[in-house]
């Protein structure tokens, strides 16, 4: 999981952040090209969840977003149940980066919510440190295939509900409707606020760091213990 990397910049990902949470589209400064470490994070969850609006709230870049206008051609094979008011979908895949420090980066891939570009999510994984699930309750089953396909791939996530109003349902509702395992970060948040999307990100950073500490310390145990 390129662990040593990551423990290296994790103690500064809070403050880089933070930094990018501040000031506007305008604020935004063009960054230095290279970057020794590239550590990579992935935002998936169903259609109209927030997943470009997550990216780009939160990227300290102007952010590639790869959305075009929705037509009648997706009437039928798109379902818009729930969110009938979108008109704009993701098509590829969003990009977003955050500094660490002088050395390393963030890159932040937002994923195409429509079950029909699906197929591009096992190459968005490669590479990739953790992931982020986006949930709406409006359309919780949309979560399943997300969740699935990180469980597949043995990569670590947390699920954020992103909040869109409407029914109230408890934290611990979606985490009995999803199924989730206790050891899964579950948060809220509001996808068009800076703020907290950088507390989604801090959340999955520090859920890394954690399993990435415990397998250190299994690893440790087990080599003392061998004849």
């Amino acid at each position: 999981m390129h662990s040593t990397a990551f423990e290296n910049a994790a103690e500064n990902t809070t403050a880089a952040a933070s930094g990018a949470a501040a000031g506007t589209d305008a604020d935004r400064i063009p960054l230095s090209a290279t970057a020794d470490n590239g550590l990579k994070i992935v935002i998936v969850g169903g259609f109209g969840v927030g997943k470009t609006t997550m990216v780009r709230s939160v990227s300290e870049i102007r952010p590639l977003n790869t959305e075009e206008t929705m037509t009648r051609a997706g009437v039928g094979v798109d379902d818009p149940t729930g969110v009938e008011g979108k008109s704009t979908t993701t098509v590829a895949f969003d990009f977003g980066r955050i500094t660490i420090n002088a050395s390393a980066v963030l890159y932040l891939f937002g994923a195409p919510g429509q079950e029909r570009f699906w197929f591009l999510w096992d190459r968005l994984f490669s590479g990739t440190l953790g992931a982020v699930v986006l949930v709406d309750t409006r359309r919780l089953d949309d979560s399943w295939y997300a969740i699935d396909r990180l469980e597949a791939h043995g990569m670590p996530f947390i699920v954020a509900h992103n909040d869109f109003g409407g029914e109230h349902h408890t934290l611990e509702q979606i985490r009995e409707a999803l199924d989730l395992s206790p050891e899964v970060p579950l948060i809220s948040c509001d996808a068009r606020d800076r703020e907290s999307s950088k507390a989604v990100l801090i959340a999955l950073v520090d859920h890394l760091y954690a399993l990435s500490t415990q397998a250190a310390g299994s690893a440790q145990e087990t080599a003392e213990s061998a004849p």
